[in-house]
């Protein structure tokens, strides 16, 4: 319950104790790029970026999670990460296309994750664990799935321009230090 740290703890903690604290492992934006690139020839790591973009989440929330982690780690500066953002993100979509992933850029204020993908992948989840429940004659529990609403009987919102009654503007009055009083 009482597991946050206390204010000003990190004042008396002995500095340089974090990676983050101490000079980045390569300054070079091409020797970053490179060490990213040689991440990605693991198979787990491919099979989780595809789980993530399978699951909706965008292509720069993951490029931004994976080098803000390469920073934690004390691998490369931020500024690197910021040379080199582009380039990974290029990568990360090569790896979706050649992997048949439908995913989602990220770039516009307009593509924003879809919750519905989400929602979707996380009641495929609990039904799959309803069934494991079944075949294992083990009680079952669906009060988890009682949560998620149907979404084919929500009615419209309606305008909250034709809710709010119009306001007439008033005049401000001057609020300064040198502003004498009126009667």
């Amino acid at each position: 319950m009482f597991s946050a740290p206390i204010p000003g703890q990190s004042l008396t903690s002995e500095p340089k104790n974090s990676p983050w604290e101490n000079p980045p492992l390569m300054t070079d934006p091409e020797e970053a790029l490179l060490w990213h690139i040689e991440q990605f020839e693991n198979p787990e790591k491919v099979k989780g970026v595809g789980g993530l973009l399978v699951l909706g989440l965008d292509l720069v929330t993951l490029t931004e999670g994976i080098l803000r982690s390469a920073v934690a780690k004390g691998q490369h500066s931020i500024d690197i990460s910021l040379i080199i953002a582009p380039i990974v993100h290029e990568y990360l979509k090569g790896i979706a296309d050649a992997s048949g992933i439908e995913y989602v850029e990220g770039l516009d204020d307009e593509d924003e994750m879809d919750l519905s993908v989400v929602e979707m992948s996380l009641r495929e989840r609990e039904a799959k664990k309803i069934l494991k429940d079944i075949k294992g004659n083990k009680d079952i529990d669906i009060s988890s799935m009682e949560n998620f609403a149907d979404d084919t009987e929500e009615e419209p919102m309606p305008d909250m321009k034709e809710l709010m009654p119009p306001v007439e503007p008033q005049e401000e009055k001057s609020m300064g230090l040198m502003t004498r009083r009126t009667a």
